[in-house]
């Protein structure tokens, strides 16, 4: 019977949460400084550092290439170690895809995929 009890209670202080929890007013949409570095890592992600690292994966697929059909005629070493470097290139190329598509779900989720946070509680202060 205690147990019934206790399962009521947590429930119905689940119940209130959501109230105790909006008490602040979300009137404004800017995000301040917080925003701006998030826009400013999120920009520099999308534009600068992904395309670096699929430029070095695709320099390196094509040494792979180079390695396996031209310098790696008839030396079977070389032309595993070709093999090896495409392989490792085609996985990089697959995990930067990964990362990118989690940098992606994560600005839609959090609204700043527009350039611009919504609903941000903010403090007022009156004087």
């Amino acid at each position: 019977m205690k147990k019934i009890g206790y399962y009521l209670m947590s429930s119905a202080s689940l119940l209130v949460l959501p109230v105790v929890a909006s008490a602040q007013l979300a009137d404004s949409a800017s995000g301040g400084p917080f925003e701006r570095l998030l826009l400013n890592i999120l920009d520099f992600t999308n534009g600068v550092l992904i395309p670096f690292i699929i430029a070095i994966g695709f320099l390196v697929f094509v040494w792979g290439m180079f390695m396996y059909f031209i310098a790696g005629g008839a030396n079977e070493e070389k032309k595993e170690k070709g093999k090896s470097l495409m392989i490792w290139a085609i996985l990089g190329f697959v995990l930067i895809i990964i990362f990118w598509g989690v940098i992606n779900l994560l600005t839609e989720s959090t609204g700043l995929e527009n350039d611009e946070l919504r609903n941000i509680p903010q403090v007022e202060v009156n004087p």
